[in-house]
């Protein structure tokens, strides 16, 4: 039997090894920017989300240049009801009429951003608030299918905003709603905003929190999760079928964004407990790791 002197000892030195492992990454990524795109069950769980913000927190103390993007269909679907709005959804989108357009805004630029601007905020780090209209921050155009209103895809990125305050030491805090020359307001996919962010600002990695392991062989098994593929592979995996429903669209975000200089993506589980922290800060990683090509490093 391990008495407690033993234990104390053993436990001290294996958060040695993590902090040794740590440190590398540490040194790699510091002054690198990371864009994080946070929703699904991570948001949801009180305790998850708390886990969540602290190893953003944490980046951002070491160093990390971090860009957070978030989404909350929830919280939407939630105040839709409140209001007697029934949430559509058509081809995987939200059908955002005038009013539903009005209330995303409402819960996405409001609700929802200002309370991670606030956990991160009394969690030590600084950060500050944005949606897409802030300085012309996005602009949107419509995404150009039949029946969805005032759905958008990203048009144009300016990303000086963003750059003042990653450079003055602030982690940006961005919601998807952003507005077309007009000044029309639309609802674009969050998972879309981030990688189009990373890419506009070529960040070291590009992280999405999801509520799946990662990419698997057979989505039923979490013990076929692939570690690492590069462009060609999450292709062909979409032809064959092995990627597919909502894991395409994730996907596919990656794929552009490394074509256009990002130099990784990852596809993790938010619900695993620090499982951003696990993905970049060390070895064996916890997610799925997408590069341009297998010889990336």
């Amino acid at each position: 039997m391990v008495n407690d002197s033993e234990y104390f000892k053993e436990a001290a030195a294996s958060r040695v090894r993590v902090l040794s492992e740590a440190l590398p990454y540490i040194q790699k990524f510091a002054n690198k920017t990371i864009v994080i795109k946070y929703g699904g069950a991570a948001m949801k769980d009180s305790s998850l989300k708390v886990k969540v913000i602290t190893d953003v927190v944490f980046l951002a103390c070491v160093g990390v240049r971090s860009v957070v993007v978030h989404g909350g269909g929830p919280e939407i679907n939630t105040w839709l009801q409140k209001l007697n709005i029934e949430p559509q959804f058509k081809d995987g989108l939200r059908v955002t009429d005038a009013a539903t357009m009005e209330v995303v805004e409402m819960v996405l630029a409001g609700r929802v951003n200002k309370d991670l601007v606030s956990l991160i905020n009394r969690a030590g780090a600084m950060a500050v608030g944005l949606c897409g209209k802030d300085g012309n921050l996005i602009q949107a155009r419509p995404v150009g299918k039949e029946g969805v209103g005032f759905v958008g895809e990203v048009c144009n990125i300016n990303i000086g905003l963003i750059e003042s305050l990653v450079n003055s030491g602030y982690v940006p805090v961005i919601s998807s709603v952003a507005a077309d020359e007009d000044g029309q307001a639309y609802n674009i996919n969050a998972d879309t905003v981030a990688g189009e962010i990373a890419a506009a600002l070529q960040a070291e990695k590009l992280v999405l929190l999801t509520d799946t392991p990662g990419i698997l062989y057979d989505y039923h098994d979490p013990t076929t999760l692939i570690n690492k593929l590069d462009i060609k592979k999450a292709r062909d995996l979409i032809d064959q079928g092995v990627v597919s429903g909502g894991m395409i669209p994730k996907v596919s975000c990656c794929v552009r964004s490394l074509a256009q200089g990002v130099k990784a993506a990852h596809i993790l589980d938010g619900r695993l407990p620090h499982s951003l922290l696990l993905e970049i800060l060390t070895d064996e990683g916890i997610g799925s790791m997408i590069v341009a090509s297998e010889s990336t490093n």
